[in-house]
């Protein structure tokens, strides 16, 4: 099912998020609808919290959003073990027309569990990295448009505020 995504300035797009406890249907029907959602919108990318969930899960699938062959469901994601630093050029479906370089670490290494409950364990480096660094934020609450100056921040809050109006 094609899940609603929350758009900046949704305060619900800022709440930390719990960890999930187990994986029950709910959770796999979830992760389910998130896929479809993501690729639907064609994204790359999609945390729990973007739909209005607050659990940390994300769907990534760098190989799309032509393909759509590399879907990774990750629940509890943590990234330990970050090197580097690179400049990306990041977008996001929750924040809408708007994109800006992030400093992101250039290498991480991923620690979750997938939808069977066993252990997944990823060092990714280029956008998968970035990628991930980008959808765990959204389980802190956090957004790109965090990232960025306050400049740009500025401007961007004043074009959402006359499309809101």
């Amino acid at each position: 099912m094609i899940r609603e995504i929350l758009k900046y300035p949704d305060e619900r797009l800022a709440v930390e998020c719990d960890d999930i406890a187990e994986i029950t249907d709910e959770i796999r029907q979830l992760a389910a609808d998130m896929a479809e959602t993501m690729y639907k919108e064609e994204g790359i990318g999609l945390a729990a919290p973007q739909v209005g969930e607050h659990c940390r899960l994300i769907v990534v699938d760098v190989s799309g959003p032509e393909k759509r062959e590399e879907l990774m469901t990750l629940i509890n994601p943590r990234l330990d073990n970050l090197e580097g630093e690179v400049d990306s050029e990041e977008g996001c479906l929750s924040v809408v027309n708007y994109r800006s370089k992030v400093k992101r670490a250039e290498k991480v290494r991923l620690s979750a569990k997938d939808l069977n409950g066993n252990d997944v364990c990823i060092d990714a480096d280029g956008l998968l990295a970035i990628c991930l660094q980008h959808e765990i934020d959204h389980l802190s609450g956090t957004l790109f448009i965090d990232k960025i100056s306050r400049l740009k921040r500025t401007m961007y809050d004043n074009k959402v505020k006359k499309w809101l109006k």
